[in-house]
């Protein structure tokens, strides 16, 4: 059991960097669209470049990832994502960072379904949940820690400087990962034969569990995904918050994740995953409805929103990523979960950039539409409702959802 806390923390560490790379340039829109004088759909387009290019990583990943001894492919991305993070520390125009994010991305598509796929080899599934938990509070440790620092660092110099220190810390990583992932190649040896990448789409495409799997994935980030990237320049124009003010919505957020993610993961082992999926997805629509909708407000209120956004939303992910790692077999699991990341993230790009399409700058400088955004986002968690109930766990896992 310490060998395996230590492993999870050391997989809390790698996502604690790459989701604090990809949250940090949320908060920063406000900055980056007047440093950049760039529009709403300008500014979504640059959230997106990570995650189209993550997308299309991880599909590519798809295709080699179950070849490869987990701790090395993992060591080889975990190289290039923080390589990637620091080049965009040294972007001085919109172009140049929209190129050094689509090379982040190429790195950290490939590497957060790698993180995942380690988890569904080494801990068994009645404790998956749980796992899933412990590993994705690095979210709300990069929400506490991660993304007030990197602002702070902003405030200090200018947006620049959250990406330089944020890829020193990368590098940093490297050390735990090679001291404590154990070499793992069991899934390898599972397979008498290495599949052909036309072999690989098949067993997708053809396992219907799989595709409910990758399509429940995909709406999951249809609702979160559309809300997010807004979420700072919304409070920043049309509620009234100082650009210094949004980092308390991370860290307060955050702070209440850190205890609500693992609760949450303990809850779905016990109570089962589809039960608790549906009661976050449900308690996530309130603070959705009111964010989208809030002119200004006093602060106290908007942060009791924002942080029942943080700890629901962020929630419902712990149970539908334990659902998903273990509707496949562990043969196929790395594979499959590069599948997973790559349209989980395409869908990220595509919800940024459809709702940078949707809202628009009035002639009062404020934002407008946000509120549609929000009634897509609510419909579509709903919709995730419907698809989690029909997803199976692969044969041989021994636990229901």
């Amino acid at each position: 059991m310490r060998k395996e806390k230590i492993l999870l923390l050391t997989l809390a560490v790698i996502q604690f960097s790459h989701i604090t790379d990809f949250m940090i340039l949320m908060p920063l829109g406000p900055q980056l669209m007047k440093t950049f004088h760039i529009l709403p759909s300008q500014f979504a387009l640059l959230v997106s470049a990570y995650t189209f290019s993550a997308g299309l990583s991880g599909f590519v990943g798809a295709f080699f990832i179950d070849r490869f001894d987990r701790r090395k492919a993992i060591l080889a991305m975990a190289t290039g994502f923080a390589i990637g993070t620091f080049a965009c520390g040294f972007a001085e125009t919109y172009y140049w960072l929209l190129i050094t994010r689509s090379l982040t991305g190429l790195f950290g598509g490939v590497m957060g379904a790698l993180v995942l796929s380690i988890v569904g080899d080494a801990i068994p599934n009645e404790r998956r949940a749980s796992a899933m938990g412990m590993v994705m509070a690095a979210f709300s440790v990069a929400s506490v820690v991660g993304v007030p620092a990197g602002l702070f660092l902003a405030d200090l110099s200018d947006w620049h400087m959250p990406f330089i220190v944020l890829g020193g810390v990368a590098f940093f990583t490297l050390i735990p990962i090679y001291m404590y992932i154990p070499s793992m190649t069991e899934h390898i040896s599972q397979c008498d034969t290495k599949p052909t990448p036309l072999q690989i789409i098949r067993n997708v495409t053809g396992n219907k569990n799989q595709l409910l799997a990758l399509l429940f994935g995909s709406v999951i980030m249809l609702s979160h995904f559309s809300i997010v990237p807004f979420i700072s320049p919304y409070l920043t124009t049309n509620v009234g918050f100082s650009d210094s003010q949004i980092k308390y919505v991370y860290l307060i957020g955050g702070a209440l994740t850190v205890f609500s993610s693992p609760f949450i993961g303990r809850m779905a082992d016990r109570y089962g995953r589809s039960k608790v999926f549906t009661f976050t997805v449900l308690a996530a629509s309130v603070p959705i409805f009111f964010l989208t909708q809030i002119g200004v407000t006093p602060i106290g209120a908007v942060l009791l929103i924002t942080a029942l956004f943080f700890v629901f939303g962020a929630g419902r992910m712990v149970p539908s990523t334990a659902m998903v790692t273990s509707s496949v077999k562990p043969q196929n699991r790395g594979s499959f979960m590069s599948f997973n990341a790559s349209f989980r993230q395409l869908t990220n790009g595509v919800a940024a950039f459809f709702a940078g399409l949707i809202i628009t700058i009035g002639e009062d400088g404020l934002y407008h539409n946000y509120d549609l955004v929000g009634y897509f986002a609510i419909a579509m968690g709903i919709v995730s409702i419907f698809i989690s109930r029909k997803i199976k766990v692969a044969d041989g896992d021994g636990f229901a959802n």
